[in-house]
Protein backbone atom coordinates (compact mmCIF):
# COMPACT_ATOMS: atom_id res chain seq x y z
CA UNK A 1 0.00 0.00 0.00
CA UNK A 2 1.67 3.43 -0.93
CA UNK A 3 2.41 5.88 1.62
CA UNK A 4 0.47 8.75 1.60
CA UNK A 5 2.57 12.30 2.81
CA UNK A 6 1.00 13.18 6.44
CA UNK A 7 -0.32 16.76 5.22
CA UNK A 8 0.44 17.87 9.17
CA UNK A 9 4.01 17.46 8.32
CA UNK A 10 4.23 18.77 4.59
CA UNK A 11 4.96 22.05 5.16
CA UNK A 12 7.61 21.20 8.27
CA UNK A 13 9.72 18.86 6.01
CA UNK A 14 9.00 20.83 2.45
CA UNK A 15 12.04 21.53 0.33
CA UNK A 16 11.79 24.97 0.70
CA UNK A 17 12.39 24.83 4.83
CA UNK A 18 15.14 22.45 4.35
CA UNK A 19 16.51 23.76 2.14
CA UNK A 20 16.82 27.19 4.54
CA UNK A 21 17.69 25.15 7.52
CA UNK A 22 20.64 23.57 4.98
CA UNK A 23 22.09 27.22 4.21
CA UNK A 24 21.46 28.58 7.72
CA UNK A 25 23.50 25.41 9.08
CA UNK A 26 26.14 26.23 6.93
CA UNK A 27 26.41 29.46 7.91
CA UNK A 28 26.09 29.31 11.65
CA UNK A 29 28.81 26.41 11.39
CA UNK A 30 31.18 27.97 8.94
CA UNK A 31 31.22 31.43 11.61
CA UNK A 32 31.76 29.04 14.53
CA UNK A 33 34.85 27.70 12.97
CA UNK A 34 35.84 31.61 11.93
CA UNK A 35 38.58 31.96 14.38
CA UNK A 36 41.18 29.20 12.08
CA UNK A 37 39.72 31.43 9.13
CA UNK A 38 41.45 33.84 7.12
CA UNK A 39 39.78 37.22 6.29
CA UNK A 40 39.72 36.32 3.17
CA UNK A 41 38.23 33.31 3.28
CA UNK A 42 35.39 34.50 5.21
CA UNK A 43 35.03 37.22 2.84
CA UNK A 44 34.57 34.79 0.43
CA UNK A 45 32.16 32.52 2.09
CA UNK A 46 30.31 35.52 3.02
CA UNK A 47 29.79 36.58 -0.83
CA UNK A 48 28.68 33.24 -1.87
CA UNK A 49 26.48 31.99 0.66
CA UNK A 50 24.52 35.16 1.92
CA UNK A 51 22.34 35.48 -1.89
CA UNK A 52 21.46 31.48 -1.11
CA UNK A 53 20.50 32.77 2.71
CA UNK A 54 18.59 35.36 0.87
CA UNK A 55 16.73 33.27 -1.43
CA UNK A 56 15.99 29.92 0.64
CA UNK A 57 14.47 32.84 3.20
CA UNK A 58 12.37 34.66 0.59
CA UNK A 59 10.57 31.41 -0.62
CA UNK A 60 10.02 30.63 3.34
CA UNK A 61 6.14 29.40 3.66
CA UNK A 62 3.83 31.42 5.38
CA UNK A 63 2.70 29.46 8.53
CA UNK A 64 -0.06 29.25 11.01
CA UNK A 65 1.30 28.36 14.72
CA UNK A 66 -0.96 26.47 17.10
CA UNK A 67 1.48 26.71 19.94
CA UNK A 68 3.09 30.99 20.25
CA UNK A 69 4.93 29.90 23.20
CA UNK A 70 6.52 27.14 22.09
CA UNK A 71 9.51 29.15 21.25
CA UNK A 72 13.18 29.77 22.38
CA UNK A 73 16.37 31.64 21.92
CA UNK A 74 19.59 29.56 22.38
CA UNK A 75 22.57 32.23 21.44
CA UNK A 76 23.21 33.99 24.95
CA UNK A 77 24.82 37.27 24.91
CA UNK A 78 27.95 35.93 25.53
CA UNK A 79 28.38 33.60 22.05
CA UNK A 80 26.98 36.90 20.72
CA UNK A 81 30.00 39.00 22.08
CA UNK A 82 32.31 36.25 21.27
CA UNK A 83 31.52 36.11 17.51
CA UNK A 84 31.28 39.75 17.14
CA UNK A 85 34.89 40.89 18.69
CA UNK A 86 36.31 37.49 16.68
CA UNK A 87 35.16 38.88 13.02
CA UNK A 88 35.71 42.81 14.36
CA UNK A 89 39.36 41.57 14.58
CA UNK A 90 39.21 39.24 11.78
CA UNK A 91 37.44 42.17 9.83
CA UNK A 92 39.99 44.85 11.13
CA UNK A 93 39.72 47.84 9.78
CA UNK A 94 37.32 47.10 7.38
CA UNK A 95 35.13 46.25 10.05
CA UNK A 96 33.22 49.71 9.15
CA UNK A 97 30.90 50.72 6.41
CA UNK A 98 28.56 52.90 5.54
CA UNK A 99 25.21 52.40 3.95
CA UNK A 100 21.92 54.59 2.97
CA UNK A 101 19.03 53.17 5.66
CA UNK A 102 16.33 52.96 2.93
CA UNK A 103 13.54 53.18 6.25
CA UNK A 104 14.60 56.88 7.26
CA UNK A 105 12.86 59.34 4.19
CA UNK A 106 13.22 61.95 6.13
CA UNK A 107 17.21 61.73 6.42
CA UNK A 108 18.89 60.25 3.84
CA UNK A 109 22.28 60.61 5.10
CA UNK A 110 24.76 57.37 5.25
CA UNK A 111 24.53 55.31 8.33
CA UNK A 112 28.32 53.63 9.78
CA UNK A 113 27.84 50.20 10.62
CA UNK A 114 29.67 47.69 11.85
CA UNK A 115 30.77 44.57 9.04
CA UNK A 116 31.00 42.30 12.14
CA UNK A 117 27.64 43.50 13.74
CA UNK A 118 25.67 42.81 11.34
CA UNK A 119 26.81 39.42 10.15
CA UNK A 120 26.65 38.34 14.08
CA UNK A 121 22.73 39.46 13.91
CA UNK A 122 22.75 37.21 11.16
CA UNK A 123 24.15 34.41 12.44
CA UNK A 124 22.30 35.25 15.65
CA UNK A 125 18.89 35.18 14.33
CA UNK A 126 19.64 32.21 11.87
CA UNK A 127 21.40 29.53 15.02
CA UNK A 128 18.03 30.27 16.89
CA UNK A 129 16.33 28.86 13.78
CA UNK A 130 18.35 25.96 13.51
CA UNK A 131 18.57 24.92 16.77
CA UNK A 132 14.45 25.38 17.40
CA UNK A 133 13.65 23.49 14.40
CA UNK A 134 15.72 20.40 15.74
CA UNK A 135 13.41 20.55 18.59
CA UNK A 136 11.32 17.14 17.52
CA UNK A 137 7.96 18.69 18.34
CA UNK A 138 5.98 20.63 15.49
CA UNK A 139 4.88 23.54 17.92
CA UNK A 140 8.69 24.67 18.17
CA UNK A 141 8.97 23.59 14.73
CA UNK A 142 6.43 26.13 13.38
CA UNK A 143 7.54 28.64 15.30
CA UNK A 144 11.09 28.32 13.73
CA UNK A 145 9.97 28.60 10.38
CA UNK A 146 7.40 31.43 11.24
CA UNK A 147 10.08 33.81 12.95
CA UNK A 148 12.99 32.78 10.85
CA UNK A 149 10.74 33.98 7.67
CA UNK A 150 9.31 37.39 9.68
CA UNK A 151 13.47 37.77 10.70
CA UNK A 152 14.32 37.83 7.41
CA UNK A 153 11.47 40.24 6.58
CA UNK A 154 12.21 43.05 9.23
CA UNK A 155 15.48 42.27 10.22
CA UNK A 156 18.26 39.72 9.13
CA UNK A 157 16.94 40.65 5.23
CA UNK A 158 17.76 44.00 5.27
CA UNK A 159 21.47 43.23 7.13
CA UNK A 160 22.45 40.78 5.14
CA UNK A 161 22.19 42.99 1.88
CA UNK A 162 23.46 45.94 3.37
CA UNK A 163 26.68 43.83 4.81
CA UNK A 164 26.48 42.00 0.96
CA UNK A 165 27.00 45.68 -0.47
CA UNK A 166 30.60 45.84 1.77
CA UNK A 167 31.26 42.94 1.15
CA UNK A 168 31.01 43.25 -2.41
CA UNK A 169 33.31 46.53 -2.14
CA UNK A 170 35.77 45.43 -0.11
CA UNK A 171 36.46 42.25 -2.23
CA UNK A 172 36.53 44.03 -5.33
CA UNK A 173 38.10 47.34 -4.61
CA UNK A 174 40.92 48.37 -6.01
CA UNK A 175 39.93 46.93 -9.35
CA UNK A 176 40.62 48.87 -12.56
CA UNK A 177 36.69 50.09 -13.33
CA UNK A 178 37.25 51.33 -16.64
CA UNK A 179 36.92 48.08 -18.20
CA UNK A 180 34.67 48.37 -21.12
CA UNK A 181 32.23 45.09 -21.39
CA UNK A 182 31.24 45.02 -24.95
Amino acid sequence: MPSHPDPENEILLSRKVLDMLTVANEFCFFLENAREKTKEAIMDFLQKICPLIYIKASLLPDISVENEDAIEHYVTEEQWEDLFNLLRMKFGEKDEYYYIDHHEKNFPEPVRASLAEQITDIYQDLKDFVLLYQNPHRAFRENAIRDCKYLFETRFGFRMVNALSAIHYQLYEGMDLGIMIE
